[in-house]
């Protein structure tokens, strides 16, 4: 392992770039994942790209998770802010997620005189059900295995205080059904993976052993600094170029090889596995998580009794593609033209973590 630190000195930097270029010679066109929107953002960020041989491609993948919510998911959250007396609460980037018609959004909703509220964490929609007992109060619950204990422990917390006008829309998604279906895909085209190491950090890095044990791909658990994501992507070509894969921790700092125990506890007592729609996956065994029946009057789709509709992607938009890391930003024909920060057409461009954003703001 190059480093588990997140800052090099300079001349430590150009040796690893040195060594990274010198694999590459041997190795030919790689394509490296990385599947965490923290990584595409500080590698974006950082011009990461720039300072890597021509032949090692960065690819984003299915981690942004905002981008991932498929778009029957939103909208069904936009037929439920329709319903009276009814509190929608999530995070800022989902309320911006265009629907499947053209300019509807939450936050449009919300102009439009329904109570929409932005929020940093379910704490906070919990303590507006306390604060609007007159009102139902949904949380729009997405993310990985790294919000899932948050929103667990927050359910937990209502059936304990009684706080029955509190809902989650559970839209909370598992990374490991995630990778498999990528792999599996016809159009895969990946020699390794920079893994999250938000995820690790609950999960335990030795989750990912399966890329190498089963698909012989090479992993590295990288934490978020330039530095970091320089030591991964060592790593990962020197396995590459030996043909040794396996599954290694760089984010030391904080990843252990069984995670944090107390997390997954309070996830087990909370939820169940079940099939999720991924935008640009499709539908995903064991891929997302659902409340328990004894958790059940806590669960929006239930409580509302809500149904799915068919995914009507909107028309142009290659966010699906670039998701499974078969298309760049750049492909989009709407890129930096119909679609920019400001007027967003797909969640790619609207997430603070998604690929066409990072790549707008960055590069």
């Amino acid at each position: 392992m190059y480093s588990g630190s997140s800052e090099m000195k300079p001349n430590q930097r150009k040796r690893i770039i040195d060594i990274i270029e010198k694999y590459s010679c041997i190795t030919g066109p790689v394509n490296i994942m990385e599947v965490c929107g923290t990584h595409t953002m500080s590698i974006s960020r950082s011009g990461l790209r720039t300072v890597l041989p021509g032949n090692i491609s960065l690819l984003s993948g299915p981690g942004c998770p905002v981008c991932v919510t498929s778009q029957a998911d939103v909208d069904m959250a936009l037929e439920l802010s329709d319903e009276k007396d009814v509190i929608i609460t999530s995070y800022g980037d989902l309320l911006r997620v265009p629907g499947s018609r053209q300019g509807d959004s939450l936050f449009r909703r919300k102009a439009e005189g329904s109570d929409v509220r932005a929020v940093y964490s379910p704490v906070d929609a919990l303590e507006i059900a306390e604060k609007n007992s007159d009102k139902e109060v949904v949380f729009l619950g997405v993310g990985f295995e790294t919000t899932a204990p948050g929103t667990a422990a927050c359910i937990l917390d209502a059936a304990e205080k009684r706080i029955d006008n509190f809902s989650v829309l559970c839209l909370l998604k598992r990374t490991e059904p995630a990778l498999r279906a990528l792999i599996e895909a016809d159009d895969f085209n990946v020699s390794g993976f920079i893994c999250p190491g938000h995820v690790a950090v609950i999960t335990g890095w030795k989750r990912f052993s399966f890329l190498a044990e089963e698909y012989g791909l090479p992993g590295v658990v990288s934490g978020f600094e330039p530095d970091d994501i320089l030591c991964a992507v060592a790593e990962l070509m020197k396995m590459i170029k030996d043909g040794k894969p396996e599954v290694k921790n760089e984010y030391t700092r904080l990843v252990r090889p069984q995670g944090n125990p107390a997390a997954l506890r309070i996830m087990e007592e909370i939820f169940d596995t079940c099939s999720s729609r991924w935008r640009g996956l499709g539908i995903i065994e064991n891929s997302g998580y659902r409340l328990k029946e004894k958790y059940a009057g806590f669960d929006a789709y239930r409580k509302f009794s809500l149904k799915r509709g068919d995914d009507k992607e909107i028309g142009g938009c290659r966010c699906g593609q670039i998701i499974r890391g078969v298309e760049r930003p750049k492909d989009c024909p709407l890129f930096g033209n119909r679609c920019t920060p400001a007027e967003p057409v797909g969640p790619c461009m609207v997430s603070s973590e998604g690929a066409c954003a990072a790549a707008y703001m960055y590069e």
